[in-house]
């Protein structure tokens, strides 16, 4: 099974400087889209998966959908809990199996958020998993007022951060934001440089759906080596089960629609995956 870890599959991107298409996915049809698009695109990519869908899925129930899934492909992948800021799920998730996590403690001051993301980076080596960390939160879109990239941490704050806590992944405020952007998002892209230059780690890249190909080969060359796709893979299947039923209304066989969507999600991830230039990377 190619299942590698995280820190593998972002070194080598970094190092390269393309980016790894990190796609939230909201259940097994979705899962093994993105996996089939990888595979088609001989790509590397980390599937995440949020608390929400992970609780309402259930660990063990979502843990065996990935391992069944990823036995299919031959390239390099690796599962990643988004955004996590409840300890136990995070706990739950290494001792199950996944790849890495991202501790979201940004509504702690940075102190906690340091003191606990310690714990949970000495948790996960336990696991040989990885952590990516964050000290800033991102907004929705709808919650953005135009000065998000004014209101970060110092560049000497965020160096002690990534230095005190061994995290494998930053993810700085740029000026982005989850969700869809209603007009070109400003993003202080210089930041990234800043950050990969001052610590030489890879940064994620988190609200990229609506960013324009320009500011995603830019920011990839600064070093943001795991590009996060979230809203994008919910437009695409939402839409194309709605565009379904449109078409053929009166039809309620279900494997017709799931083909529907099936298609729409992998073409959305093999977008993605050749915009950020990580087609024919993988290695296995």
């Amino acid at each position: 099974m190619p299942v590698v870890p995280t820190r593998e599959i972002i070194a080598r991107a970094f190092r390269e400087r393309y980016g790894v298409a990190a796609i939230n996915v909201v259940n097994d049809l979705t899962m093994e889209a993105v996996l089939a698009a990888a595979e088609e695109l001989r790509a590397p990519v980390i599937v995440q998966t949020s608390v929400k869908h992970v609780k309402m899925t259930g660990i063990d129930a979502m843990y065996a959908m990935w391992v069944e899934y990823a036995k299919a492909v031959s390239v390099p992948v690796a599962l990643h809990l988004d955004h996590c800021p409840e300890r136990d799920v995070i706990s739950a998730c290494l001792a199950k199996g996944w790849n890495s996590v991202l501790f979201d403690a940004s509504k702690l001051s940075v102190e906690e958020n340091k003191r606990q993301c310690i714990e949970v980076v000495a948790e996960a080596r336990r696991h040989g998993a990885d952590v990516e960390g964050e000290i800033e939160g991102f907004k929705r879109t709808e919650e953005m007022t135009g000065d998000e990239a004014e209101h970060v941490q110092r560049l000497e704050t965020v160096v002690d951060f990534i230095a005190a806590t061994g995290v494998d992944i930053f993810a700085p405020a740029i000026g982005n934001a989850h969700g869809t952007y209603k007009t070109t998002p400003h993003l202080d892209s210089q930041r990234v440089t800043d950050i990969v230059e001052a610590t030489g780690t890879p940064v994620a890249l988190h609200g990229g759906t609506g960013m324009t190909p320009e500011q995603f080969s830019d920011l990839i060359g600064r070093g943001c080596a795991k590009v996060n796709i979230s809203t994008a893979l919910k437009i695409a299947f939402m839409t194309s089960g709605f565009d379904f039923m449109t078409e053929h209304p009166g039809d309620y066989d279900p494997p017709k629609i799931f083909a529907a969507q099936r298609t729409a999600v992998m073409e959305m991830a093999k977008h993605h995956i050749r915009l950020f230039g990580s087609e024919g990377k993988a290695w296995t």
